[in-house]
This record gives structure tokens, sequence and C-alpha cells, in this order.
């Protein structure tokens, strides 16, 4: 007894699937111990992943050159809870440091729209220090079709 051609073709379509999900998943256990590591060399120390910062951009972009980014914090900017400073990483860029904004406490908004370049499909990494010290990350997977950086 004999596969149909239907058969086949089900079976490896399903094959395909699974192994594209197992080596183009951004969101693996090892990827985040990557960028864990990646924001202590960059800020000198570790940062929580946290709901409050929020790094918004599209999934998939047709080209690296202009890349929409918005970025927000939830805090009241007060002396007590204000945001210092965000930083904006691209790590698979020539450049790594892509951007970054600094705020005062009770006289500016922590929010930011812009567009950033990007060299080809990664994680882009945004940090935001706050007054207290603590680091608060945010990360986001952006497939881009051409490159940006030269």
């Amino acid at each position: 007894m004999g596969f149909t051609r239907r058969e086949i073709l089900v079976a490896g379509g399903v094959g395909c699937a699974a192994l594209t999900n197992a080596f183009f998943s951004p969101g693996s256990a090892a990827e985040k111990d990557e960028t864990a590591n990646f924001v202590v060399q960059q800020m000198g120390r570790a940062a929580t992943e946290s709901g409050r910062l929020h790094l918004i951009m599209p999934a998939v972009f047709p080209t690296g050159y202009t890349v929409p980014m918005d970025l927000k914090v939830d805090s009241p900017m007060t002396e007590d809870d204000h945001v210092k400073r965000i930083s904006v990483f691209a790590p698979q860029n020539p450049l790594i440091d892509v951007a970054s904004f600094n705020f005062v406490p009770r006289r500016s908004v922590p929010r930011v729209s812009t567009r950033i370049r990007l060299a080809k499909p990664q994680f882009v990494v945004a940090v935001a220090e706050m007054g207290d010290g603590t680091l608060l990350m945010a990360k986001t997977y952006v497939d881009v079709a051409t490159n940006g950086c030269i």
C-alpha cells in the first residue's frame, strides 16, 4: 500500500511549515538570552523587559531606509517617577546605536515617533533609563526586504 501524490504533498507542506517555524521563530529562549547579554554590553547593567515601555514598529517593511518607529513609556514624569533617556539599538546594523532621546521631568512627554534605517531583518531593542536608575527593555522583530545601510 503506497502513498498518494496528495498525501505526499500535504506531508511535505506540513514538514516545511514546521521547519520554517522552528528556524525563523523570533521569540526563542536563546534570542532572549542574546538580547539580555547585548543590553548588558551596551548599557553596563541588566535591563528587565517591561510592559511600560512600548516599541511599535511594523513586522514587515519593504525597505530598510525609512522604517517607522514609535516609542512610548508609561510614566507620570514626576521627580519620583520619570524617564531620563531612551536608547534604541539595531544589533545587525553597521552602527549599532540607532537613536537616543533625553527627557526632563515635568517638562516633556516620554513619547517619540520617527523613522530609522535597518541593514537587514533583525530585532530592534529599546532601553529606557528611569530616574531611579532602573532599565526597562522592549524589543520587536522587523523584517525588511532591502538593506537601508550602506
